[in-house]
């Protein structure tokens, strides 16, 4: 008798998972399918993987949870695969913090909902408010993943920019209560949130690692006030500049959407120019997807075509500027995980390989070489 679970999306989910399939009965085989539904396409991933996960596994129980079934859920209920479906209470007190172990990096969740209204987005609806973990719950999960052997902490969910006693005070109470944290990332930030005691690790606490990844969406003023975000093009890039000031190895991944409603050329080219003005070596680019009962569904659509080379142009100017980052670090010396098969990153996020090596070694590395998306290094 096992419980497996099949998750898409956002590291969250990841975390939720792993709570979910501890909670599971015992003695009945279980497949957990935790849905997302970022995008219509993330939405039929989800449909597949339960189709999927029935055809490989006759015999098991299928539970269908996540976004994309809180949002559809008679839709979910009504596959003739699924034999639960998990939906939120959204009044239920958040007490007990997840992690996920990948490897030897290990996502907690301290966050979860939204009490933002993005005109593109259903996760708040999905999610509910937003609704944060206690201290004590999030230090015993931290505790308890580097108890599993993980080197490095990431701490995640929807909005963590938003954690309620403020996500600088809460990583600051972190790395003094758990000494044998060593390594702490932070997943997506939302750029105006980012309150004075982050800033503050920022620049002087080398434990928090310097790879920030930004919700900056667009560089255009009127679609980021469409989107309904709450800051300017010129706050993003003046954001950067404070980070990098504070923190000159810090390196910039930032979300953007391509072909939002209203969009034109001109406005695509300011949010490519985005790339360059925050000097982002990260993108992930999403083609703009219209979700159900949202504002942007509502306003004048993109050409679908369009959509698709803006994205298609974004996913290649942002590649450009990764590869040329890639290549400057040839030369120099970089902190690296290794996470698997030789392979790990660098403490900016780099992927490099180290031939030699095992899961959980640390270092520092002089990189010597590039092959292919990865840098080549050795240990000093």
């Amino acid at each position: 008798m096992s419980v497996e679970t099949i998750t898409l999306g956002c590291r969250l989910n990841f975390a939720e998972s792993e709570a979910m399939r501890t909670q599971m009965p015992q003695g009945e085989d279980w497949v957990i399918v935790n849905s997302c539904a970022v995008t219509a396409e993330a939405v039929r991933q989800t449909r597949q993987a339960i189709r999927r996960a029935r055809r490989e596994r006759p015999n098991a129980k299928i539970l269908a949870a996540g976004c994309a079934v809180q949002l559809e859920p008679g839709r979910f209920a009504a596959m003739p695969e699924v034999d639960r479906i998990q939906v939120r209470d959204f009044t239920a007190p958040l007490t007990v913090a997840a992690g996920f172990l990948s490897r030897v990096r290990s996502f907690v969740g301290i966050q979860t909902g939204c009490d933002h209204r993005c005109t593109f987005c259903t996760i708040w609806t999905a999610r509910g408010p937003s609704r944060s973990l206690p201290f004590e719950a999030i230090r015993t999960a931290v505790a308890a993943e580097l108890d599993k052997g993980a080197k490095e902490i990431v701490l995640t969910g929807v909005d963590i920019t938003s954690y309620a006693d403020g996500l600088g005070i809460l990583c600051q109470r972190l790395l003094v209560a758990e000494h044998r944290l060593k390594r702490l990332r932070l997943s997506s930030l939302d750029s105006i949130e980012i309150d004075d005691a982050l800033f503050e690790l920022i620049g002087g606490e080398a434990r928090l690692l310097p790879h920030f990844h930004l919700s900056l969406q667009a560089g255009d003023d009127l679609i980021l006030k469409r989107m309904k975000r709450r800051h300017s093009r010129a706050d993003a890039v003046r954001l950067v500049e404070r980070i990098k000031a504070a923190r000159p190895d810090a390196t910039i991944g930032a979300d953007m959407i391509a072909g939002f409603p209203t969009e034109t050329e001109d406005m695509a080219q300011r949010s490519l120019g985005l790339l360059d003005d925050c000097d982002v070596i990260a993108a992930h680019v999403f083609p703009f997807s219209p979700r159900p009962n949202t504002p942007a569904a509502r306003m004048p659509q993109v050409e679908r075509d369009i959509v698709k080379g803006r994205a298609a142009r974004l996913r290649e100017a942002a590649a450009a500027r990764r590869s040329a980052w890639l290549a400057s670090l040839i030369g120099s010396t970089q902190r690296v995980l290794i996470e698997n098969n030789a392979k790990g990153h660098s403490d900016g996020f780099a992927p490099v390989t180290i031939a030699g090596t095992s899961r959980g070694n640390i270092g520092n590395a002089r990189i010597v070489a590039r092959d292919g998306d990865h840098l080549v290094g050795v240990f000093a």
